[in-house]
């Protein structure tokens, strides 16, 4: 494949090496601002862009936007978190004309984990919950995307829930609908996601661990590599896989 990245942090330029090691083409890196990118082609998102097969976007959600809006045509796969709500309109009106991809992480264990938490709490309607992430010291958004969409999946199955973050902001029993939010920042942490379930004398816990951000490149390039087989439309992991 001959891949554009949108965004040049972290995350993609771990998403740079491992496509070269796959023998893939990185044909250029999309950005608002700057003109460095390890020495590939940089290009902001409604110039004329090169050839290519696939956008992998881990970036920011201005500079998200801006791709969506380019119109590319290309297949995008998209892990970037933040204004999410914004975002998944722009995602499902341009999937009209483009297959789009999108998850807030892009680890398969973490789509699995999802399924594993909504099947749970499904199970235990009388246990309390808690979502706790863990991130490094550089993160911007909290809490993170990943435990919006686990917090996402339980509300699915336990309408009426809320979420919960500021507990030491007042005083009183917890309800039966709080859904506890808890981010934690420092280090170099590449992610750590932790559901709780706290029902009468027994506890419940649920993790993921990611031991690198190697995982999530890894998956979007798994995800590129299918997607540019689809027909147009808009892709999560539920469906990917469905022809």
């Amino acid at each position: 494949m001959k891949l554009l990245l949108c965004g040049y942090g972290a995350m993609n330029r771990r998403v740079a090496a491992l496509a070269t090691e796959r023998g893939h083409e990185i044909a250029g890196v999309l950005l608002l601002r700057g003109s460095r990118a390890d020495g590939h082609p940089v290009y902001r998102p409604d110039e004329r862009l090169p050839d290519a097969d696939a956008v992998i976007d881990f970036s920011h959600p201005a500079l998200s936007a801006a791709l969506l809006q380019a119109g590319t045509g290309l297949p995008l796969v998209i892990a970037t978190t933040g204004e999410k709500e914004t975002l998944l309109e722009l995602m499902k009106e341009k999937a009209a004309g483009q297959p789009i991809f999108f998850s807030a992480n892009m680890s398969a264990g973490v789509h699995m984990l999802t399924e594993i938490v909504k099947f749970a709490a499904s199970l235990l309607p009388s246990f309390d919950i808690e979502l706790t992430e863990r991130h490094h010291r550089k993160k911007v958004d909290a809490p993170s995307g990943t435990l919006i969409k686990l917090y996402d999946a339980i509300a699915s199955v336990r309408p009426g829930v809320h979420p919960v973050t500021d507990r030491h902001h007042s005083e009183g029993r917890r309800t039966d609908e709080e859904i506890g939010i808890h981010s934690l920042r420092g280090g170099t942490i590449s992610g750590e996601h932790e559901v709780l379930f706290a029902g009468h004398e027994e506890t419940i816990t649920i993790a993921h661990h990611a031991q690198s951000k190697d995982i999530f490149a890894s998956g979007a390039l798994d995800v590129a590599e299918r997607l540019i087989h689809k027909d147009n439309g808009f892709y999560t992991y539920d469906n990917l896989g469905v022809d």
